[in-house]
């Protein structure tokens, strides 16, 4: 079974040979377009956007998964970032309240 039990492990497994043409095809296969995107109704194709092959069932966690292509989808940077909650996606506390949502409107 593979290991990606550490981080160079991962590291080792994305730059292999094997991973690589996986990942071309999981990109072919989803048209090039990130799949999140798409059930929104918005079209975020590698022309216009990042895109990452997911996996699914993450890798650290569920190795024997790891070249299974239905384990697979195609993500853009932004949404592969909130799937994963980096970035600008963590909860930073509550938000703040609209000091102004009870001001008399011009409408």
């Amino acid at each position: 079974m593979l290991d990606t039990s550490t981080r160079e492990a991962r590291t080792h497994f994305y730059n292999s040979q094997s991973w690589r043409e996986l990942r071309a095809d999981a990109l072919e296969r989803d048209h090039y377009e990130c799949l999140w995107c798409k059930a929104d109704g918005k079209v975020t194709s590698n022309q216009s956007a990042v895109l990452e092959v997911d996996h699914i069932k993450e890798l650290e966690f569920y190795p024997e998964c790891a070249l299974d292509i239905d384990n697979l989808r195609t993500l853009c940077k932004d949404c592969h970032n909130k799937r994963h909650h980096r970035f600008n996606y963590k909860s930073h506390g509550p938000k703040k309240e609209n000091k102004w949502k009870d001001d008399e409107r011009w409408d």
